[in-house]
């Protein structure tokens, strides 16, 4: 059974289709690649397997329960982790305490009492397990908005390890990094793979991609073009025309 199955997904917005019959699996501790032009829907079908957005019309299955008409907390609490493009830390709170937050998410009884972090032993020993495990160490103690750009996608990385998923979507992590840290970000998703996680992963960065992932989806206009293996993408005419256009 595969971990996440998503059949015929579509999205409209105001009469336009965002996602046209989308379909495709991931399997457990797999790193799927989803590739495609600006615009070609990628973002906005994370936004519906997180529950951001209902579909307008499909299914989603995760773990072999249907998810695509359940909220955001309850996708999340189902083992689910989610990254943005645009990093979004808790600007004043330092790197311990941000992921703190997250790991004692399922103990809050209300959003307005997450701000005072629920610092139990067991929860604090997960943090700093979680710190080391994305190379946060020496910045355990720095406030968020003070960070650099590369640590900051590591901690948005260690919040959603926190929540424990099973699944980790990761909207461009390399977006706007060094090639060294960008390397560096390869090793951690390996890591993340190795630990029984899968990923599903949005790059613009087709090295990233190349390297990472086995098997890549390639999204143009809303709707998948092409679906294989790193080697199959690059020489798939549809994939470079999608890229490149038509020859004049």
């Amino acid at each position: 059974m595969p971990l996440l199955e998503v059949s015929g997904l579509s999205k409209e917005f105001d009469g336009l289709r965002a996602l046209d019959g989308v379909s495709f699996s991931a399997d457990q501790a797999e790193i799927l690649g989803v590739i495609g032009p600006n615009g070609a829907g990628k973002t906005t079908l994370f936004n519906i397997i997180s529950g951001i957005f209902p579909p307008s019309n499909g299914k989603i299955s995760f773990q072999g329960k249907m998810i695509h008409r359940l909220k955001t907390h309850q996708i999340s609490r189902l083992g689910i982790g989610r990254t943005f493009q645009l990093v979004r830390p808790f600007q004043n709170l330092d790197v311990e305490t941000n992921i703190l937050v997250a790991s004692g998410h399922p103990y809050y009884p209300s959003f307005r009492k997450s701000f005072a972090p629920f610092r139990k032993p067991e929860i604090l020993g997960e943090v700093q397990k979680l710190i080391d495990r994305t190379g946060l160490r020496l910045y355990a103690r720095q406030i968020a908005k003070n960070l650099p750009l590369g640590i900051k996608k590591r901690l948005e990385i260690a919040r959603a390890l926190a929540l424990k998923p099973h699944l980790l979507l990761l909207d461009e992590p390399s977006g706007g990094l060094r090639f060294e840290e960008s390397v560096q970000l390869m090793e951690l998703i390996r890591q993340i793979r190795e630990q029984g996680i899968g990923v599903l992963l949005i790059e613009h960065n087709m090295q990233v991609i190349m390297d990472l992932c086995k098997r890549i989806v390639v999204l143009d206009h809303g709707s998948k073009i092409a679906e294989g293996s790193p080697e199959e993408i690059r020489s798939n005419p549809q994939v470079i025309q999608a890229y490149l256009g038509k020859e004049s």
